[in-house]
């Protein structure tokens, strides 16, 4: 699991590992004590009173040794982030991967994934990313506010993902006339028909001041061309349906992003 996720608390993964009419919070603290013991995993940091786990650099290599996950060269431990402060916006992750996939899919998951377009600058880490291969789309994209962003910022956020759908690039030799394609569908998501789909999840605050982001989030991203859903981790948590903001148009995104001048 924090092979997956990076970082949890004892609560996530009793809630992943145990059965789900148990409390399997003290066999999970006894086998953390012992993973410690052995170098393989660490706190550095908490969630209110609850330390926060990840994996020792030890760790990743045992279970890389093992191929019990898909490789991730370059996937962290996640100690960083949980010493600069980071822990309570990654365990808010971590309950939103739980409440939208559990056990079911947890494997599937990748977080802190990058997207970058070199030539125009662009770049931003997406959350988590979740392997749920369809007819149209490969993967599902995971945004968390931890109620820590401006409104403004938030926004914006999602509006770099409209950017990255837009962007297109030439493909065909030189000196032939050629033709352009989507960045995201050459480079990334190869297999996918349509972008894939943003889920913004709104955690951090009172539910019905996260309610009120959401609609101040429906309004500020009103006309984006990509598929976007939000909701409250509390309401995900409960089981209960997404808003959709944003649908996916690339027609219209194809208008709003011009063809590129030149190779």
């Amino acid at each position: 699991m924090l092979g997956c996720v990076r970082i949890a608390t004892v609560r996530q993964m009793a809630q992943v590992i145990t059965a789900e009419d148990a409390d399997g919070r003290s066999y999970v603290r006894r086998a953390m004590k012992k993973l410690a013991e052995l170098g393989l995993a660490e706190t550095n940091g908490k969630a209110g009173r609850h330390p926060i786990w990840n994996l020792t650099p030890a760790g990743q290599k045992a279970l890389a040794d093992g191929n019990e996950l898909p490789a991730r060269p370059r996937a962290g431990t996640g100690a960083k982030a949980v010493k600069a402060g980071l822990g309570p916006h990654g365990v808010a992750v971590t309950d939103t991967i739980l409440a939208y996939g559990g056990r079911a899919h947890l494997t599937d998951w990748q977080v802190e994934v990058n997207h970058a377009i070199k030539k125009t600058g662009l770049s931003f880490n997406t959350d988590a990313v979740l392997a749920l291969p369809t007819k149209t789309s490969e993967v599902r994209l995971f945004e968390l506010d931890n109620g820590t962003m401006s409104q403004a910022h938030l926004a914006k956020e999602v509006w770099d993902y409209e950017r990255y759908a837009g962007h297109r690039v030439w493909e065909g030799a030189r000196g032939t006339n050629g033709r352009t394609y989507p960045f995201w569908q050459r480079h990334r998501y190869t297999r996918s028909k349509t972008f894939p789909r943003l889920h913004v999840v709104l955690a951090g605050k009172a539910e019905h001041l996260l309610d009120n982001r959401r609609k101040a989030l429906a309004a500020d991203v009103r006309g984006i061309t990509i598929a976007v859903w939000v909701n409250t981790l509390p309401r995900l948590q409960r089981g209960e349906p997404w808003y959709e903001i944003g649908v996916d148009d690339p027609h219209r995104r194809h208008e709003r992003y011009p063809e590129p001048v030149g190779r």
